[in-house]
C-alpha cells in the first residue's frame, strides 16, 4: 500500500528541519510513509509528521532521562507507532516554537541513534 504524501515539496517547516538535520554526519533523507524521514546512515533520527491529523509535527528520540520533563509541556506528545519506543512528537506550527531548542532536540535524537563513528565525526566537526 502506498501512503499519500503528507507535505508539498517546498514545505517551509520541512525545509527548516531538513536544514538542521543535513549538518549531521552521514545524513540521509528518505521518503517513508508519505513523509520525509531524516537518518543517521540507515537509522531514523527525525520523522516529519506524526500522523495525517498532525502534519507539522516532528517525531524524535529524546534522551530517556529528559522525556518525562518534556511531556510536562503540552507542545510534546507521545506519537502513534513510535511512542512505545520512547520517541516523542513536537508541534512545530505553534507560535512559541523555539527553533534553537528544536535544533537541540534534533541533536539529542541524532546522538541517541548514531553509530560511534558518526558521533566521533560529529565531535570532530565541533557541532553542538
Amino acid at each position: 500500500m502506498e501512503h499519500p504524501l503528507l507535505f508539498e515539496a517546498d514545505d517551509p517547516i520541512v525545509d527548516r528541519v531538513r536544514g538542521i538535520c543535513a549538518e549531521y554526519p552521514e545524513f540521509a533523507e528518505k521518503m517513508a510513509w508519505g513523509r520525509p524521514t531524516f537518518r543517521a546512515g540507515a537509522k531514523l533520527f527525525v520523522v516529519m509528521g506524526s500522523s495525517m491529523d498532525r502534519p507539522h509535527t516532528m517525531v524524535f528520540k529524546p534522551d530517556p532521562d529528559e522525556r518525562p520533563a518534556l511531556l510536562e509541556n503540552n507542545l510534546f506528545f507521545v506519537p502513534p507507532y513510535f511512542g512505545p519506543g520512547g520517541w516523542l512528537g513536537l508541534d512545530l506550527e505553534h507560535p512559541e516554537t523555539d527553533w534553537v531548542f528544536v535544533a537541540e532536540l534534533i541533536d539529542e535524537s541524532y546522538r541517541q541513534v548514531a553509530l560511534k563513528r558518526q558521533i566521533a565525526a560529529l565531535e570532530l566537526r565541533g557541532l553542538r
